[in-house]
């Protein structure tokens, strides 16, 4: 639903959280929560405020599903988020109007009060958002990665509690919900056809073989019957089995079916082949790393970073591994047994002690450490094949962890240069400290807790595999090695990214341009090189936003010498949640001022 319920749930526990701030900030928020419209542009603050929490709030009630990976609270359980072309239309123009709303603020009289930040962050994310419409991505989203319904619904199915009668009666009505989810899909892919908007046939033949995999499996095996796993009433297993069988298989098949027999997908892979499709790869640079940089740009800084890596895995193979070749030693650590698992539960254990490694050792490096769970567990067998690692993080109530997926199939392909380095990414001092302390850092609003931009949020979690090593944690010059390596994929995106969007590179000129320089295995590569073909721009925020923390990082240790701080430096990194990057240079700014003043008094 698109209308706004105030006073939420989320109102009631910011106010909570800021109430240490002073009363002028709860009250502010009180008369925000309490209106089911902003306040008058004479409060400025009020209506930054407001709008910054109806923004969030519509955001999880419009695209439940999707608070799965991030676990904002108090969004409806019982339904998926309707993507039609009406329901998206709706919300669009909720969108204009706030956007309006803050562009008529004086943002100078907004500075210094708690209003500001959220004021920021609401203004760049809406201002992305709705320069990102050019493409469409509703129209041709066929896509074999997180922005899949086939992922995402069976993701969200993974986390539905179902421990009250209420709580299954909701997870039966979200599962039947599937049926419209996946009807509306068809009806947008078949509208896009129309309108010139098609994902490319490779990601096409991915989704439809993904869609195979999840037909060929008993219902007792489908992700979505997760739910019934997890709960001991016969009753509730067999209706979810019986929607299972009885409604949901056969939408699956109906989307199945249409993309077989209807679809016409577009051979090339770059969205520059759709309607507008080079505004749209700027437009989504701009929203995944909050930067206006251009595709060559991008593309050239990602060939001189990879120069500098190379030289630095060179050193690493020279002293460690016997070789100059660096190429061949990375294919010898993709296919020699020495360097590769045994087994899952071999791949499980690896990361899993990386992980408690990291979390011992982080209260050195920062200053706020909440005590947040996370588990690690492997990828659901439809998803296994696609590799790679990905972090959902815990709900507030601390009733669900922290969770850290990882692909384990045919370990025996899986290097272990690496392993390490994407659990520090991942895990601890990665996406799970950057999201425990959003979330339960305290004092700042729920928009920076539940919504993050992807430059900053992915450049921390490469910042921090480097980090790693300063921090001693890596076991020694292999996993150094998967260090670069990792960075050298970021590297290769930016390389690959714009170089299929927008300047005429195909997939397998893309495959081989990875395999040459990481190393990861070819399925892992072709599965990576799909989902940038699905999420244009996205790939290009990692180095982006990494390059960005170490820049300011430098620049702060060398104007403050003695007094430069690592805890106080990576603690106002992450006070903020993950900002635009011209945020966190305004933050970065203002510390070390605050720095400075210390120094003087």
């Amino acid at each position: 639903m698109l209308h706004l319920r105030t006073p939420s749930t989320v109102c009631r526990t910011y106010a909570r959280r800021v109430r240490a701030v002073g009363l002028v900030a709860v009250t502010l928020l009180a008369g925000a929560c309490a209106q089911a419209s902003p306040p008058s542009a004479t409060d400025p603050a009020a209506t930054a405020t407001a709008i910054a929490q109806h923004y969030v709030d519509g955001y999880y009630h419009q695209f439940p599903g999707e608070a799965y990976e991030i676990g904002y609270p108090d969004t409806p359980m019982g339904r998926y988020g309707d993507r039609s072309v009406a329901a998206l239309g709706a919300w669009q123009a909720q969108e204009d109007g706030w956007l309006d709303t803050l562009r008529s603020l004086d943002a100078s009289t907004l500075a210094g009060t708690s209003a500001a930040i959220p004021y920021a962050f609401s203004l760049d994310r809406l201002e992305a958002s709705v320069g990102r419409r050019v493409c469409q991505m509703d129209l041709w989203n066929v896509s074999p990665t997180w922005t899949g319904w086939q992922s995402m619904l069976g993701s969200t199915m993974a986390v539905q509690p179902v421990a009250t009668a209420a709580e299954r009666a909701d997870a039966l009505a979200r599962s039947r919900d599937m049926v419209r989810f996946l009807d509306t899909e068809v009806a947008n892919l078949r509208a896009g056809m129309g309108q010139g908007y098609t994902a490319p046939q490779s990601n096409v033949d991915a989704v439809t073989r993904q869609v195979d995999a999840l037909l060929a499996a008993a219902p007792e095996d489908s992700p979505f019957y997760s739910p019934a796993t997890r709960t001991d009433d016969e009753d509730f297993q067999q209706a979810l089995k019986l929607l299972l069988v009885d409604e949901i298989r056969p939408a699956m098949v109906r989307y199945r079916d249409f993309l077989a027999n209807e679809y016409q997908a577009r051979t090339a892979v770059g969205v520059s082949a759709n309607p507008g499709g080079a505004d749209c790869y700027q437009a989504s640079v701009r929203f995944h790393t909050s930067l206006a940089i251009d595709a060559q740009e991008i593309h050239d800084t990602g060939l001189r970073e990879m120069e500098r890596i190379q030289a630095a895995m060179l050193e690493i193979a020279q002293r460690s591994f016997g070789t100059s070749d660096v190429k061949s030693l990375l294919q010898r650590l993709r296919t020699d047994p020495q360097y590769t698992f045994g087994s899952e539960e071999e791949v499980l254990a690896y990361a899993r002690a990386s992980v408690e490694r990291a979390k011992a050792a982080v209260g050195d490096w920062f200053g706020v450490v909440p005590d947040a769970e996370m588990i690690v567990k492997p990828f659901p067998a439809y998803q296994q094949a696609s590799g790679g690692g990905f972090y959902s993080s815990g709900s507030l109530d601390g009733s669900r962890p922290g969770t850290y997926e990882l692909g384990t199939y045919r370990p025996e392909t899986i290097s272990k240069a690496g392993m390490e380095a994407t659990a520090f990414h991942e895990g601890y001092p990665g996406h799970h400290l950057q999201m425990s302390v959003a979330i339960f850092g305290g004092g700042v609003h729920p928009i920076l807790s539940y919504m993050y931009v992807a430059g900053m949020a992915e450049g921390w979690g490469l910042y921090t595999e480097s980090l790693a090593d300063e921090m001693g944690l890596y076991s020694g010059d292999l996993d150094r090695l998967g260090m670069l390596s990792n960075e050298a994929m970021r590297a290769a995106r930016l390389v690959v990214d714009p170089g299929m969007h927008a300047l005429g590179w195909n997939r397998e000129q893309a495959i081989e341009y990875m395999l040459d320089h990481t190393a990861e295995s070819r399925g892992a590569i072709e599965g990576e090189i799909d989902r940038y073909i699905a999420t244009p721009g996205q790939a290009t925020a990692y180095l982006t936003g990494s390059l960005e923390i170490k820049r300011l990082r430098s620049v702060a240790e060398e104007r403050l010498g003695d007094g430069f701080d690592i805890k106080g430096f990576h603690d106002r990194v992450l006070g903020d949640g993950a900002v635009s990057l011209p945020m966190l240079g305004d933050a970065i700014e203002a510390w070390m001022r605050e720095v400075e003043g210390a120094a003087e008094r």
